[in-house]
Formats: structure tokens, C-alpha cells, sequence
């Protein structure tokens, strides 16, 4: 198929299959990857809760990668089908050429930070030596592998907008399930392999992840895209990186936010017990598996959205908005089913200690409130984002989780101790909810007069 053709389906074909059609393989990828997240804690609470609890407190310093990756990514995304949209298929590979190169530049500046800092990073937020000793050795490999992060992830959102995005999920499935299979033989040793440990699981992810980026690139560079790129006709232009952070930046502080959010509560907890700790490091693997279809939706929605506000096509825009949010709400609704009904099997699934599985259940059950609200909240966020509106979603994440959330979790772990402190989740998002439906009812209503104008 022309790659052209295959774009402009997103300003032709019926909104809802074609949505379906975008989404459901970054879907399926994202589940395999949460699996891939539940998996892995799962093989390392075999070696001990300790050990489970010092990756999670390494937990918020790989999200920052992630953030920085995801962050860039997003506003590569939303700017190339913005781009392509309007018919600037050249300008959008060069967009493409730039991000390539701010992915080699993070990967350098990262793997140097793992050399010289993962121990004074841990030990920020323990002062537990074997807690500080299995986060640093897990840490150190993440780090000086990051470039396995960025460039993958990048080389995804190129493709993605454009609108493909079935070879992502390809990439990212190698990934997960390579992971999978690699999780246990150097963690335990298995075979011929070497009873590595903690240090086991990150050279399984850092070795997944660096096979599956080579898999996308390939593809980046031979297959046939509608977006382009000509590394050796390369020339720097300011405005490109402008335009991709105008998005991309408030979608990375977004993320590292959820860092700090996670770092806070961490030390939070770890002034009751270090199982504390594990809870919340198991409840982040298990919300994957409700947020990453969400996430996988918006893969679909974005491109589709930005396609079409650059298209100047407000009717298919607002059909496309009632879809995404109403698919987000159920993807939500059945996780917080799911975490109501059976939260003691899940617990479980990591470790069968009966403080664990009290503390895990009370998690599970109180913050799983909040999921009816999340769902359609992760599809505004992205509207904004679609309409290259990045700050906006930045503000709204800001309120959610500095604002609200980390300052309720303090207070009620004061007035209610440790069981309290989970009910600061359905609070901020109660709060941060209500503002975002008021801020994006008064976007939309603008956007929609502008266009409505521009067509008279």
C-alpha cells in the first residue's frame, strides 16, 4: 500500500474500526510489556522482598528514561501527523532526522551518569544498606543501557505518526517476550547461564530491549514510509526541536512528575516498613495492565486526532474524541473490577507473606476507586496534546499529582496512618478530574468556533 494512501485513511475510513484498527496492535504490545513488568517482579520477589523493594525504589529513576523517551516521542508524534496532515512530508522527515540524533545524545549523557552515580542516586531514598546494594547494581546496568531505551522508543513514534503502528507493536512484543524468557535464566541461572540476581534482570531488559531496537530500525531505515529520512543530508534546525518539545516537553515533565509522585510516596512509606514499599512497587506493576491499553489507545487517537485538526475536519474530530474517551472508560471500569474482586490473588502472584498481602489489599482496593475517572482523564490529557496543547496537560498533571495527590498522602498518613495514605489516589484525581473537564469543555468549545469560522 502507498504509504500516503495509508495515511489518508485517517481522514476517510469509519472512525470507530479505524481507530480500533490503529490502536488494538499497540494494545496488544503495551499488555505483553505490562506482562513483561509483572513478570519480571514477579522472578525478582523469588529472590526476596528485599530485593523486590530496592527495584522499586529504582522504579522512579528508570521512569525518568522512560519520560524523557515517551516525552520526545509524543511530541514527534503529534508533530509529524500534524505535518503530514498538511501535506509537509518533507519537513516531517526532518523531524524524524532530528529525533534520531536527540536519542544517540540522551543515551551518551545517560550511560555516563551510570558510570559515576547509581549508589548516590539509591541512596537518596534509603538509607538501607542492602536495600542501597541490590538498587545500585540494578540501576548501574539500566543506565549505561539506556540508549536501548531511547532509540527504540523514538524510531516507534516516527512510525506511529504516520499512522503505522503495527511494527511497533512487533518491536516492543520481541521485546517483552524476550524479556520474559531471558527474566529467569540469568536471575536464577538456569543452564548454562550465570546466577546473576538482581544484576540478572536488568542485563535480560537492557539485552530484550537492544535486539528489539534493532528490529524497528531496520525497518525505519529500508522499509518504504512516507516519512523519510537522509541521515548524511542532515542540517540542525532549531525550529524542528522547538516544535517537537512544544508538545513533547510537557509529555516528559508529565512522566518525570509520576517519578517525583513515586519518590514521595516512597519515602512516605518508608518511614513504616519496607513492605510498605513492595506494595506500592507490586500495585505499579499490576495498574499497567489497566493503563498500558489506555496508553495503547492513544497511540491510535493521537495521530488520528492531529491528522484531522490539521485537516480542518471538526465533525470527525469530535466523533473520534466520543470514541477514544467512552473505549477509555471501560478499559478503566473492568481494572477497577478486577482490583476490587480479586486483590488477594493478585498479591499472590509476588509473595504469599501475610503482612504483604494485607498491606497489597488495601492498596489495591482503595486506589482502584479512582479507575472510572482515570481512563477518560489519559484521553484528555492526549486531546490536548493532538491540538499541540502540551502545557496544558503538563498544568493538569502538575495539579493531579504535586498538588493533590502528594500533599493528601502526607496529611493522611498523619491523621490515618498507613491505610489512609492510599485513599490520596481517588482524592487527587477527584480534584484533578473536575478541573480538566471545566479546562478542555473551554478548549474544545474555541477550537471548534476557530474552525467553524475558517470554513465560512
Amino acid at each position: 500500500m502507498d504509504p500516503k494512501t495509508n495515511n489518508n485513511r485517517m481522514g476517510t475510513e469509519p472512525i470507530v474500526p479505524l481507530l480500533l484498527k490503529l490502536s488494538i496492535p499497540s494494545i496488544f504490545s503495551m499488555f505483553i510489556q505490562a506482562l513483561y513488568n509483572v513478570v519480571d517482579s514477579i522472578f525478582v520477589a523469588r529472590l526476596s522482598k528485599d530485593a523486590l523493594a530496592a527495584v522499586s525504589l529504582a522504579f522512579p529513576i528508570e521512569m525518568v528514561l522512560i519520560a524523557i523517551a515517551v516525552g520526545t516521542g509524543t511530541g514527534t508524534s503529534s508533530l509529524i501527523s500534524r505535518l503530514l496532515g498538511s501535506a509537509k512530508d518533507r519537513r516531517a522527515g526532518n523531524v524524524a532526522e532530528h529525533v534520531f540524533f536527540i536519542g544517540l545524545f540522551y543515551g551518551i549523557i545517560v550511560t555516563a551518569i551510570g558510570f559515576f552515580l547509581p549508589e548516590h542516586l539509591i541512596s537518596f531514598f534509603t538509607d538501607n544498606h542492602l536495600l542501597i546494594d541490590y538498587g545500585t547494581r540494578y540501576t548501574r546496568i539500566i543506565l549505561i543501557g539506556s540508549i536501548a531505551i531511547f532509540i527504540p522508543v523514538l524510531a516507534s513514534d516516527i512510525l506511529r505518526g504516520e499512522g503505522n503502528t503495527f511494527i511497533p507493536m512487533v518491536s516492543m512484543l520481541i521485546g517483552a517476550i524476550l524479556n520474559i524468557i531471558l527474566d529467569p535464566l540469568l536471575i536464577f541461572g538456569y543452564g548454562p547461564f550465570p546466577r546473576l540476581g538482581v544484576e540478572g534482570a536488568a542485563i535480560a531488559t537492557v539485552l530484550s530491549r537492544i535486539i528489539s531496537g534493532t528490529f524497528i530500525l531496520s525497518i525505519l531505515f529500508r522499509g518504504s514510509h512516507q516519512v523519510k529520512l537522509n541521515l548524511k543530508a542532515f542540517r540542525f534546525d532549531f525550529s524542528i526541536v522547538k516544535d517537537v518539545y512544544q508538545v513533547g516537553l510537557p509529555a516528559m515533565l508529565m512522566q518525570i512528575l509520576g517519578s517525583v509522585t513515586i519518590s514521595g510516596l516512597n519515602l512516605i512509606l518508608g518511614s513504616y516498613t519496607p513492605t510498605a514499599i513492595a506494595a506500592l512497587g507490586i500495585y505499579f506493576r499490576l495498574q499497567s495492565f489497566v493503563f498500558m491499553p489506555v496508553f495503547g489507545l492513544n497511540q491510535g487517537y493521537l495521530p488520528m486526532l492531529g491528522y484531522n485538526y490539521g485537516h480542518r475536519n471538526p465533525q470527525r474530530m469530535k466523533k473520534t474524541m466520543q470514541s477514544a474517551f467512552f473505549m477509555g472508560f471501560c478499559f478503566t471500569m473492568i481494572g477497577c473490577l478486577l482490583f476490587q474482586l480479586f486483590p488477594v490473588q493478585l498479591i499472590k502472584l509476588f509473595d504469599s507473606s501475610p503482612d504483604l498481602i494485607s498491606i497489597g489489599t488495601d492498596a489495591l482496593k482503595t486506589i482502584s476507586l479512582a479507575y472510572p475517572i482515570i481512563g477518560p482523564a489519559i484521553i484528555g490529557s492526549a486531546t490536548f496534546q493532538a491540538f499541540g496543547m502540551g502545557f496544558s496537560s503538563l498544568i493538569l498533571s502538575f495539579s493531579r499529582q504535586i498538588l493533590f495527590l502528594l500533599p493528601s498522602a502526607f496529611i493522611l498518613s498523619k491523621l490515618s496512618g498507613l491505610a489512609g495514605i492510599w485513599y490520596c489516589f481517588p482524592i487527587s484525581e477527584v480534584l484533578a478530574g473536575i478541573l480538566m473537564a471545566f479546562w478542555l469543555r473551554k478548549t474544545l468549545k474555541r477550537i471548534f468556533n476557530s474552525l467553524s469560522e475558517e470554513s465560512n
